[in-house]
């Protein structure tokens, strides 16, 4: 897909997801609709979603896709990693990548975006792709805006995720 494309793409799927969240404050509701925006607009995707942080770990969140982990320990795998660290990260080839945790053989590449408010953890958006390669610094310039827009209109409030202190 040429820049452009891609970035026009992502242009409308920033607007389509601020229109889905406009009056909705939702957690679960906001993230499932979200996992599934996403897994719509991005057609190698064999994976979107998230997973929250429960002050001990990262529990799976709302998703599309098949099966996964549900239990992620902060630093383990590229989502333990991004969530430790603070940063966005992107594996081009995961059967390369040492800390990687397979969870779905047809998975390829991966980017992970952390989420964070008011410099607490609540988790991070998981996207995996079937292709090696499949993401760059304008996937991660728009999704961390993605993920922006979902955490200023959202309400944090774990209770219902069990999370643990």
């Amino acid at each position: 897909m040429k820049t452009q494309e891609k970035i026009s793409q992502y242009q409308l799927l920033l607007a389509q997801h601020e229109a889905l969240l406009d009056g909705e404050w939702n957690a679960l509701s906001n993230l499932s609709n979200a996992s599934a925006l996403l897994r719509q607009a991005l057609p190698n995707s064999v994976f979107t979603g998230f997973y929250l942080f429960d002050g001990q770990e990262l529990m799976l969140g709302p998703f599309q896709g098949h099966v996964s982990c549900v239990h992620i320990a902060l630093g383990k795998g590229v989502c333990g990693e991004s969530a430790q660290t603070g940063k966005t990260l992107i594996v081009d080839d995961v059967r390369t990548h040492a800390n990687y945790i397979s969870c779905d053989s047809t998975a390829m590449s991966e980017i992970v975006v952390p989420m964070v408010k008011d410099g607490k953890l609540l988790g991070v958006l998981d996207l995996d792709s079937s292709l090696v390669g499949d993401y760059d610094a304008i996937d991660q310039e728009f999704l961390e805006q993605f993920v922006a827009i979902l955490i200023e209109k959202t309400n944090w409030n774990f209770a219902m995720f069990g999370e643990r202190n």
